[in-house]
């Protein structure tokens, strides 16, 4: 059976964890009371217990026949006074008082004291979550009333058919909107432009006066430009039931931050062209797409809504639990009976008698079900409640049974690689230069997998809550046994082909005659990247492809953690992604054909490539730093973004170096990769992991550290340090004896994504201790609509 300390830290909120009962702490009360009842019935005489124990029995009894006693002895053990608190958002607090002499008061008096500050604390902080999410249940209301008015005014001026539109065509209905931006301080006056039917209203269905509820407005009005002009471009101010409302769709895709961009140009031609015009004020429209974008953005915050009220749910049972748990302790350890009277007491407090979380979450289900889900239960109750996907046995029993398939796969490698002497220093070696580069980017790529399997493992272990960090589906996201599974069969499947292809080369053929197999393995992979059937973890492969293409288009898209974590891996990755560009650029060009592997190599553009493949990772992550202080306002974001700006010159000066081989490159190499190697450190152990705080009761550390055992913070900030000065390896030349040097790289680029895997976990963790310092459990889901003053 599994004891409830395990039980209930396996089950609390990892980011509420401060604000639970601290079971642990008063359970060590109950030992030191335990110890000192033990103490004192070892000092005591037998007949002086005796004799204490029938004077009790005849009080008791004495209470129990007289008028003047209480009916029930246990009334006169505790007393827990209701005082009313000097802020009223902390609503009541309680205070124990202790009527009965216990073996040690002192000791007691220290429980009942603890144990009081923790129902006062579980209850202010129930009562400030609770307000939260009522106000957001209140503002989801409104939006969500807002949102059905508008989608029936919608429908009515479709029906109208005011144009013969073809059905496939968006129609858009036009009111009165004024443009607004949050981030600009000081306006210029208000113009008022004139409106040009032709240019402006062209294919466009017109939207008549008063249909929603109020009138929409009746003119555009614009507002200085300045560089904070961009990042609110998507907000529209709108009349809406006698209220100036503002509808804010966020620039987070490339056609909105481009349609931003287009929206500054058509106003400068519509300033222009308003001299011209005499007619009425121009419009701007609310199209289908728009409001698809507002409804998807309130079904989010109604999910993110009922889960934060489902944890409360659960922090309301917990912590009762635990009460109830800590209590029949107290009782079993100084033989009172103390359950009943505290009991009470928890029972009638805020955070158990409140019935306000209930009832909201039965209004968010109908709410949701009635106007999200086409009043389809089960429909919303996937979004609402989502069913984690269960672990199979089978997948344990795969990877067991893959993990020993490349075991023996690579050991029958290594022996022919030995005996055929492709590893050692050769002059021309046509494996080296054509299918080891496939073999090394494949394990390159799997050994991180590998590692990020590790992690999640990690942090399941350390409750890091990974998945709410990275924005993951809970029925879709990876398990660790999901991506060993993953690694186990691809690495069998790579070291096999390659040992068939190894073993053809032995037999006696051509090189010729078997270059095809490496590309057909590179290819075999890619179609099963972007393969659009359901098989072999559909939404994750897709998943990463939009993370992708979400990187390779930075800054046009906004950056979420998922975006650049993955990021800082491909910096990791250089020397995969300069073996990839060598591959296919070897079987594109048609190189393995002719056996020209030397062609890549001469070719000026691919020397140009071989350059931008270098520091492109550092490009894209310095360019979602540029897209964050933009959409943040956070000058850290620039620090960050100087932190690759100095990588990625460094990355150049080592790829010029290792072509040209000169002295001044050889120093610049060395000046910028050690500067550049200081901020990286820094960044870090400071910046990334949060640690070498000064005033930490933890040396060199942090106030809250995830993992009890403090060296291992230690060991990994040396190994941190060692493996960042990897890069010495291309100064210094050093090898292996008659090892290719190829190999050497191989295991300097392993080092390195090890180092990256290691840096993985205490991101997480300085992430994870973020959110649960700020009690962030739940995504804050931005709203389209909201309310602005008349004079803005």
């Amino acid at each position: 059976m599994v004891k409830f300390s395990k039980q209930f830290e396996g089950q609390l909120i990892p980011e509420w964890k401060d604000a639970f009962v601290d079971y642990w702490q008063l359970k060590k009360d109950l030992k030191k009371i335990n110890l000192l009842n033990s103490n004192n019935n070892k000092n005591s005489p037998t007949n002086h217990q005796n004799s204490t124990s029938l004077s009790d029995t005849l009080i008791t009894s004495i209470r129990k026949f007289t008028p003047f006693g209480h009916p029930h002895r246990e009334h006169d053990l505790i007393h827990v006074h209701k005082k009313l608190a000097s802020s009223a958002s902390k609503g009541d607090m309680y205070e124990t008082e202790l009527l009965e002499q216990f073996a040690d008061t002192n000791a007691a008096k220290e429980f009942f004291s603890f144990l009081d500050l923790q129902l006062n604390k579980v209850n202010q902080f129930f009562r400030t979550k609770e307000k939260e999410f009522m106000e957001r249940g209140e503002s989801l209301k409104k939006q969500t009333d807002i949102l059905i008015e508008l989608k029936t005014a919608f429908k009515k001026q479709r029906g109208k058919g005011a144009f013969a539109l073809n059905s496939k065509e968006d129609i858009s209905m036009s009111g009165s909107f004024t443009s607004d931006e949050d981030s600009v301080k000081d306006k210029t006056e208000q113009e008022q432009l004139q409106d040009c039917t032709e240019d402006l209203e062209k294919n466009e269905v017109a939207y008549s006066e008063g249909t929603i509820s109020g009138e929409l407005g009746q003119s555009i009005r614009t507002k200085s430009e300045d560089s904070g002009k961009l990042r609110s471009m998507s907000s529209r101010s709108f009349s809406f039931q006698g209220k100036n409302l503002k509808i804010n769709i966020p620039l987070t895709t490339p056609s909105r931050t481009f349609s931003a961009i287009s929206y500054i140009v058509w106003e400068d031609l519509v300033n222009q062209s308003s001299k011209k015009c005499g007619a009425d004020g121009g419009k701007l429209h609310i199209n289908k797409t728009k409001l698809h974008h507002a409804e998807k953005m309130i079904q989010g915050a109604f999910v993110e809504l009922y889960k934060g009220l489902g944890y409360l749910k659960t922090f309301r049972n917990l912590n009762m639990l635990a009460f109830i748990k800590i209590l029949k302790k107290f009782d079993k350890v100084t033989g009172k009976q103390v359950l009943p009277i505290y009991l009470k007491v928890v029972e009638s407090s805020y955070f158990n008698s409140s019935d306000k979380v209930m009832n909201l979450g039965d209004e968010v289900e109908e709410l949701f079900t009635k106007h999200l889900a086409e009043e389809d239960q089960r429909k919303a109750m996937k979004y609402l409640k989502p069913t984690e996907r269960k672990e199979l046995h089978s997948v344990t029993f795969f990877i067991g049974l893959f993990t020993g398939c490349f075991i023996a796969l690579v050991t029958g490698y290594v022996i022919m690689a030995h005996i055929t002497g492709l590893y050692k220093r050769q002059p021309n070696s046509v494996y080296m230069e054509t299918a080891y580069p496939v073999l090394s980017m494949f394990s390159l790529l799997f050994l991180h997998f590998f590692l990020y399997g590790c992690n999640i493992f990690a942090w399941r272990k350390a409750r890091i809550n990974y998945s709410f960090i990275f924005e993951l589906p809970q029925t879709k996201e990876l398990k660790y046994r999901d991506v060993f599974l993953i690694c186990t069969m691809s690495l069998t499947t790579v070291v096999g082909v390659m040992c068939v292809h190894l073993l053809l080369l032995t037999k006696g053929y051509s090189y010729a005659q078997v270059q095809e197999i490496p590309g057909l393995l590179l290819l075999m992979f890619l179609v099963l990247l972007v393969c659009p059937f359901n098989i072999i973890y559909r939404s994750s492969r897709f998943r990463l492809l939009r993370v992708l293409r979400n990187i390779i288009l930075s800054p046009l898209y906004k950056v979420v953690m998922l975006d650049f974590f993955m990021a800082d891996q491909l910096c990791s990755q250089v020397p995969m992604l300069r073996n990839l560009e060598y591959v296919a650029c070897y079987y594109i060009t048609g190189s393995y054909k002719t056996q020209d592997y030397g062609y890549c190599m001469r070719a000026g553009h691919y020397r140009d490539l071989a350059y931008a493949v270098s520091f492109l990772p550092y490009y894209w992550r310095a360019m979602q730093c540029a897209r964050r202080w933009f959409d943040e306002g956070q000058t850290s974001h620039l620090v960050n973004l100087g932190k690759y700006v100095s990588a990625m010159l460094a990355a150049v000066a080592k790829v010029a170096y290792e072509k040209e081989g000169s002295i001044g490159w050889l120093c610049l190499v060395v000046i910028i990769s050690t500067f550049a190697t200081i901020y990286q450190l820094y960044w870090d152990f400071v910046k990334d992991w949060g640690l070498l705080q000064m005033n930490s009761k933890n040396p060199l550390l942090r106030n809250e550290l995830m993992i009890r055992r403090k060296f291992i913070y230690y060991i990994s900030m040396g190994l941190n340090l060692i493996l960042r000065l990897a890069w010495m390896q291309t100064v210094l030349h050093s090898s292996f004896g008659h090892v290719d040097y190829r190999v050497t790289g191989l295991f300097l680029a392993a080092l390195e994504v090890v180092r990256r895997g290691l840096w993985n976990f205490f991101r997480l963790e300085n992430e994870h201790l973020n959110n649960a310092g700020k009690f962030r459990a739940v995504k804050t889901v931005p709203l389209p609509f909201h309310e602005v003053d008349d004079q803005d």
